[in-house]
């Protein structure tokens, strides 16, 4: 066991202790071959050194005097608070946050200025530069690092200027530079894994729409397979009510005609539709459910069965009239109380062009001959006609003989023209049918004399091969019978009108003739009409040698009725399968079948005709 020495400082000298310790540590150790001393530092600082011996008498022990400032550093520890000389503030120092900020000698903190300065060692060790100061001035520690025992002077003190210092364990750097590599590899996975996910979900939502487009379809089919099970044929609905006989041509020939039903189609809200043939599609105007409803176009596909919404402005408001246009260019113009003319693309859904009109479009058409042109009658009696190549606005508006609202407008066919450069179109209003000859942006209307009668027209109907019109009259308000056109009553063939709001209005058939505007009228038959409604009728040409039908709604019945409109003789009849009001009539070649379309409320009855 080495012997270790202690140092005793008395006023007069210093005394030295040799002992055994078994802790190396808790004594200082001094080779006495190191103890050489300069005697000129002995002489400059003999006077610092009697101010800082203790009184006479007293003995202060190296260790101890460690042991005590040790103890008194772990209680300002405790506490929680340190106070440092570079500073006139508390820091307040957590467990763990000294270590390396720490001055050897006193324990305590050591500051960036001041008394304690961090100062080092030419060994490089660090201390307080008061407590360094001290113990190098000692005489016989002077000389040496507390540490190693390197010998030194006062003079090899060099001052430190940091904030604080702090070593690195290299090890745990290495460990840091570790993780931060495995946690970019993370964040890099998780990054990819996102992406996956987000793929994922889009590809979970574009099923789930297949889906349920499938399931729509597949409703549709059943409902269809159904109503097909449910529903007579034809040799039954000939039978349907007594004495109503089917009308035969002549020699005792068979119909020209047989339609069946093919399916039904639930529909929530429906008010009018058009037929694309040439895309197979329909397009429905609906108003959703609800006070104060939205309208809204329903795009379906007669092959798929594929239904998709397009949604439309708020200010759109109720839509008054809607057709296809006839040069399969897939758009489609419609008219609302929203005092707009719009025409819409069924690709892109989207609204091509939008006109502000002057009074709310009651009826719109499309040119047969142009694809850029189309025609709007407004609910002041105006008709408006439009170049699409025009976006401002009309290029003509024309007064009408009335201010009763214009509830039918067709395009006459090109045979039908005066000239090349004169468009004519034939209008429908209370007072009557009237015909426009249209030249630039001038035109007026004319009466067709031979529809001049007491009654109210309420809707019109036109075949463009044939010439064939059809106009619907009810009854004014406050007239007699008498002023009905005589013809035979159908309560004659066992038909009574017993139906509330339901009163005998009639149809007259006119065939246009040649390009004076000359109508013949062919023939004229009684119809129970609606008191209120306008009704929608249409003329189906079946072709050349099949002539053209007449399609109705019987409101006393609640039958769609099929005549020849040159005798108004019935083909066919068939009873709606909803109870609420027939909104609309079409008529189209698909698939090189006829299709008879009626739609109402809450469904759209498809019939086929299996004679084309």
């Amino acid at each position: 066991m080495p012997r270790r020495r202690s140092y005793t400082f008395r006023a007069g000298g210093v005394t030295i202790e040799e002992f055994d310790s078994p802790e190396e540590d808790e004594y200082e150790y001094i080779d006495p071959d190191e103890e050489q001393e300069d005697t000129e530092e002995e002489e400059d600082t003999d006077e610092e050194e009697e101010e800082d011996e203790p009184q006479t008498g007293e003995y202060i022990n190296v260790s101890d005097s460690h042991r005590v400032s040790q103890k008194e550093s772990e209680e300002k520890k405790s506490e929680g608070v340190c106070s440092t000389s570079g500073s006139q503030e508390d820091v307040e120092w957590k467990p763990g946050e000294t270590e390396g900020i720490s001055c050897l000698i006193c324990m305590e903190v050591w500051t960036n200025g001041g008394e304690h300065q961090v100062c080092c060692l030419p060994c490089g060790h660090l201390y307080g530069f008061s407590c360094i100061k001290k113990w190098l001035q000692q005489r016989r520690s002077a000389g040496t690092c507390p540490q190693c025992n390197r010998t030194c002077s006062l003079k090899d003190v060099r001052k430190i200027y940091a904030s604080r210092i702090a070593a690195v364990d290299d090890e745990a750097h290495k460990r840091i530079v570790v993780l931060e590599a495995k946690l970019r590899s993370i964040e890099q996975k998780t990054a990819s894994w996102s992406k996956k996910e987000a793929q994922w979900r889009k590809t979970e939502a574009e099923l789930r729409s297949e889906v349920n487009k499938l399931k729509k379809k597949i409703a549709n089919m059943e409902s269809m397979s159904k109503c097909e099970q449910r529903k007579p044929n034809v040799a039954s609905q000939e039978q349907y009510i007594p004495g109503h006989r089917i009308y035969q041509e002549h020699h005792g020939q068979a119909p020209f005609c047989s339609f069946r039903h093919q399916g039904e189609l639930p529909i929530n809200g429906g008010r009018i539709f058009d037929i694309d043939c040439g895309r197979q599609t329909l397009l429905l105007a609906r108003r959703l459910a609800g006070v104060g409803g939205t309208f809204v176009l329903t795009q379906m596909s007669l092959n798929s069965g594929e239904i998709d919404d397009i949604l439309l402005p708020p200010t759109t408001r109720a839509i008054k009239d809607l057709h296809l246009s006839p040069h399969n260019n897939g758009l489609a113009v419609f008219g609302s109380l929203g005092k707009k003319l719009s025409v819409i693309s069924l690709e892109s859904h989207n609204t091509v062009l939008s006109y502000d009109l002057p009074a709310a479009p009651w009826s719109c058409s499309w040119d047969r001959n142009s694809s850029h042109h189309i025609y709007a009658g407004l609910q002041n009696g105006m008709v408006l006609v439009f170049d699409m190549r025009q976006t401002m606005g009309p290029c003509a508006s024309l007064a009408g003989l009335s201010s009763n609202p214009v509830h039918t407008i067709h395009h006459l066919s090109a045979n039908s023209t005066p000239t090349s450069d004169v468009c004519s179109l034939l209008s429908a209003s209370s007072i009557g049918l009237c015909q426009w000859n249209i030249n630039d942006s001038e035109g007026r209307p004319s009466l067709v004399s031979e529809t001049e009668n007491p009654g109210v027209c309420i809707s019109s109907s036109y075949c463009p091969r044939s010439d064939h019109v059809v106009a619907s009259y009810r009854p004014r308000v406050g007239s007699s019978d008498d002023t009905i056109p005589s013809q035979p009553s159908l309560t004659q063939t066992g038909i009574h009108n017993y139906s509330i709001g339901v009163v005998d209005g009639f149809h007259v058939c006119l065939k246009r003739r040649g390009v004076d505007s000359h109508y013949q009228k062919l023939s004229s038959s009684q119809a129970s009409v609606d008191t209120i409604r306008l009704p929608r009728t249409a003329i189906i040409d079946l072709g050349e040698e099949r002539k053209q039908l007449f399609a109705s709604c019987d409101e006393s019945t609640r039958e769609l009725i099929l005549q020849d409109p040159s005798s108004f003789a019935v083909s066919q009849r068939f009873p709606l399968a909803s109870h609420h009001p027939l909104q609309d009539v079409k008529y189209a070649q698909v698939n090189g079948n006829g299709l008879l379309g009626l739609l109402t409320d809450d469904r759209l009855q498809l019939l086929r005709n299996e004679s084309s």
